[in-house]
């Protein structure tokens, strides 16, 4: 019997989707992904399309990578070989095979001093490898959360210094995007289908819409109104055109649609104690609480 190329190429195709497929069902029986460490006091983390999970480190700087279906991560890049120190924000962008991290300075208070840089960085998604740095001007503030829009450019958010910094495709250096005294303590960041950039507030709890205009510049900030307060929201993630999950420090993780300058709360899981992240690997949320591990969340949209 003869076999064509067309038949070899359906059957190659078959074969990795049922490995996908292998996968997200191997994440679905996790209840929890710990860290292989101590004392690391992990901020944020994210997830690639394999399943693959990704913590950084704000007290080692270590960059941690729990493998498809495990549920330990283990030391994936070491911040003494990548020069990583107090890793907030962390983002796998599985469409340019780049992990970005925002890295900080440490020191600076009591007269101590300034110890490191803090910026934009990214890495090879798959090695691990370091692929760009990407500072701060200042040097100031804190290095938050990121989000890539559809055309690759990527948004930074700069707590503290209520800033908002872009890295457009192919620039070498960052550019600052938007200040606005609104944006205090501006944390989370993503962005839905009408292409604007959607952010929150941790210590306010509001969130905010901003537009982008034609050449790319931002445009006139609006806050959205909540259908119930938000309590210290933090990590912020895309699931869907019109909605975004969100994890606050009150222990909640939510679920918000965005109707025009409205967004319909819908409260997905309470008791996450001090939830500071997540992200999505197939029909489940895995929330960051306690600055350690990650709990299972089963998460369909409405």
């Amino acid at each position: 019997m003869s076999i064509t190329r067309q038949t070899v190429g359906r059957l190659l195709l078959a074969v990795a989707a049922a490995a996908s497929l292998s996968v997200l069902v191997r994440a679905q029986d996790r209840k929890e992904v710990t860290i292989n460490d101590t004392g690391t006091q992990a901020e944020n983390l994210t997830s690639s399309q394999d399943g693959s999970v990704y913590f950084g480190s704000t007290a080692k700087g270590t960059i941690y990578r729990a493998a498809p279906g495990a549920s330990q991560a283990e030391p994936w890049i070491q911040a003494s070989a990548a020069g990583l120190t107090n890793v907030l924000g962390v983002l796998a962008d599985d469409k340019s095979n780049t992990l970005w991290v925002c890295q900080n300075n440490t020191g600076g208070r009591g007269g101590a001093p300034v110890v490191g840089q803090t910026a934009l960085r990214s890495f090879d998604l798959k090695t691990g490898a370091a692929k760009g740095t990407f500072p701060f001007a200042t040097n100031g503030g804190v290095c938050n959360d990121i989000a890539v829009a559809s055309n690759g450019t990527v948004y930074a958010t700069e707590s503290f210094n209520n800033r908002i910094h872009r890295l457009r495709p192919g620039a070498t250096a960052l550019d600052e995007w938007i200040t606005d005294p609104r944006l205090a303590a501006v944390d989370g960041i993503a962005l839905l289908a009408d292409g604007a950039v959607y952010v929150n507030t941790f210590f306010s709890g509001e969130l905010f819409r901003i537009p982008v205009n034609t050449d790319g510049s931002a445009g006139a900030i609006a806050k959205i109104e909540t259908s119930m307060p938000l309590s210290r929201p933090d990590g912020l993630r895309t699931v869907g055109p019109q909605t975004l999950i969100q994890a606050e420090g009150q222990g909640r993780l939510a679920e918000l649609t965005i109707k025009g300058d409205r967004a319909e709360v819908r409260v997905l899981q309470e008791g996450l104690k001090a939830a500071t992240g997540v992200t999505i690997v197939g029909d489940t949320a895995f929330v960051l609480v306690e600055r350690a591990r990650a709990v299972a969340v089963l998460y369909r949209p409405q």
